[in-house]
Parts: structure tokens; sequence; C-alpha cells
């Protein structure tokens, strides 16, 4: 299990985007991980509402600044950094809250 104590930090756009959107259930930072049909592999991340059917021995929990729980794929966990941040992207309704990563940090999760 991931041992790494996590530092979340949400941008202005991210907390305005989770005022405007609350949750009871902790947020999860989900990575899923597919091969397509020619064999080459996919990773998606993505900062969704928990669900029913997660298990919680797959998340390793963290919590943002203002002490809102996190819960963080611990595939996923085992390539973020120890500090990062949560953005917003998108417009209108298709506003999400993302990853605030530099490149480097994109290379390492998505593609190691």
């Amino acid at each position: 299990m991931i041992q790494k104590r996590f530092e979340l930090n949400a941008d202005p756009d991210a907390q305005a985007w989770l005022a405007a959107n609350p949750s009871s259930e902790p947020r999860v930072i989900e990575y899923d991980v597919h091969r397509c049909c020619g064999g080459g592999k996919i990773c998606q991340v993505r900062v969704r509402e928990r669900s029913r059917s997660d298990e919680p021995a797959r998340f390793v929990s963290a919590t943002l600044q203002d002490g809102s729980p996190i819960l963080i794929d611990a595939r996923a966990a085992a390539r973020l950094p120890a500090r990062f941040g949560l953005t917003v992207r998108g417009r209108g309704s298709r506003k999400r809250l993302d990853l605030a990563l530099d490149s480097d940090e994109w290379g390492e999760l998505l593609y190691t």
C-alpha cells in the first residue's frame, strides 16, 4: 500500500467549482488503463464523485487544503507527486475538476 502523504491544493477556479457542486462523499481521482484494438495502452485520469461500487482498498486517502477528503486510486498514487493541485477545465456544462500537473508529472502518471 502507498504510504506517501499527499498535499492537494485547489486553485481559485477549483475552489469555486467545489463550492458550487457540494458533495457529501469524498471526490475520487480515478485512474483507468485499458488497451485499444491495436494493442496500445490508454490511460485516463478523472476526478469524480465516489460511487457505491468503489472498493475502499483501491484508494489512498488525501485531503485538500480546506480539509475536504479526496480518494486517489492507488495505481495513480504510486505515480503522482506528493504535492499537486486541482483546477477546472472545460466550458459551460462540460466544466469539470482536473489535476493541475506539469508536463513531466503528466508523463510520469500516464506513460510510465
